[in-house]
């Protein structure tokens, strides 16, 4: 039998879109750039995978003859967008070749067969529990940007810790990140029973499974999820995603936040420091972004230097009753922190010249960054 279908463009269109960060990554096997196509008695199910992700989206559809093959994902995405009819047919001929028509226009497509295409991961249907999908995007938007990217050695920091929590008899649900310079983590209350989540005592979510999940959540209201020894999986009505966890270890982070004593904070006007760290930048080298920063009496005095292009100094007004500070920080990672926080005022806290820095806000409840400094 051979695929014959027709499918509404906007539901087609928008089905290919959530699958393309998936399959169009730098792969080994070529089969894993393709798309697979199948067809049930009223819909097309669509299936991406890099053998880290998978997800399976359901799209509605008038079946004339029931089929299953792979086209190549960025062409049929391609395709489907620049056409012009809000219908889309796909007629399947010979050697998994497709003919689409689109309005007055008609493509012929190279696929390939399916055989070679890896099975969609099985997974338990009975563990699943609802959340709100904006919970994970808040929690997500806080420590995405302090996760390593692929280069990193120590391969776990790639990935963001998961972890739930029962505090004074409410639930929380914590994600966790660092590079190794820098550690980031947001929790959420949740009004949910987090004891149904069977989350393992290291539960590590790789970055591109943090940047699916947050694309999922980001358009929908509700999701569910369920968390297997090996594996994440997301779903809602019409699709489903599951993440392989890594394994390893993970930086004993509650450590190094107990490391910061919270007295004397530093408190800053968010913005402005934010404002005067972006323009003392610009003269930091390239690959360190290596600043001063000088706080005393009631001032903090930040200034950088570029052997090849000059030098910076800011002046900000802060509220502090420590002892004088002379410290070293990489620039970067504190604009970072401070873009994703909402408060008005910064409370930071920094106990000596060769501290870290610890930073929070009531107005940003659940969240702390801290930054490790650096040799002047």
């Amino acid at each position: 039998m051979t695929l014959n279908c027709s499918v509404s463009r906007s539901g087609f269109l928008e089905a290919l879109n959530s699958l393309q960060n998936i399959a169009n990554k730098r792969v080994t096997l070529a089969i894993l750039s393709n798309i697979l196509i199948k067809t049930t008695n009223n819909s097309l199910i669509l299936i991406a995978t890099d053998l880290e992700i998978g997800m399976r989206v359901e799209v509605p559809a008038e079946i004339h003859d029931q089929g299953i093959l792979t086209l190549p994902s960025k062409k049929i995405f391609e395709i489907i967008r620049e056409s012009g009819s809000d219908t889309i047919d796909m007629r399947e001929v010979e050697n998994s070749w497709v003919v689409i028509s689109a309005g007055l226009s008609t493509y012929n497509l190279a696929g390939m067969p399916s055989d070679d295409f890896p099975k969609f991961p099985k997974f338990n249907d009975n563990n699943f529990i609802s959340f709100q999908a904006g919970i994970f995007t808040d929690i997500i938007d806080k420590v995405i940007y302090s996760i390593s990217n692929e280069e990193e050695n120590m391969y776990t920091l790639t990935s963001a810790l998961f972890e739930t929590e029962k505090r004074d008899e409410k639930s929380f649900i914590k994600m966790i990140s660092s590079d190794g310079h820098r550690l980031s983590i947001m929790e959420k209350d949740v009004a949910t029973d987090i004891d149904l989540l069977d989350i393992q005592p290291l539960t590590l979510i790789p970055k591109k499974g943090v940047q699916e999940l947050k694309k999922f959540c980001d358009t929908r209201d509700t999701i569910e999820i369920s968390f297997e020894k090996e594996q994440l999986i997301i779903k809602d009505n019409d699709s489903i995603m599951v993440i392989r966890l890594k394994e390893g270890e993970f930086p004993k982070y509650n450590s190094i936040v107990n490391s910061v004593l919270l007295e004397n904070p530093i408190q800053i006007e968010r913005i402005p420091f934010l404002e005067s760290l972006k323009r003392i930048n610009l003269f930091t080298e390239d690959l360190f972004h290596t600043i001063q920063i000088e706080i005393d009496n009631g001032k903090m005095i930040l200034s950088s230097n570029n052997v090849d292009l000059g030098n910076a100094k800011d002046i900000q007004d802060v509220k502090y009753e420590g002892d004088p500070l002379i410290l070293g920080f990489n620039c970067r990672y504190f604009i970072e922190a401070l873009q994703v926080m909402e408060c008005d005022t910064v409370d930071a806290y920094i106990n000596s010249n060769n501290s870290p820095c610890l930073m929070k806000s009531d107005d940003d409840e659940g969240f702390l960054s801290v930054i490790m400094p650096m040799q002047l």
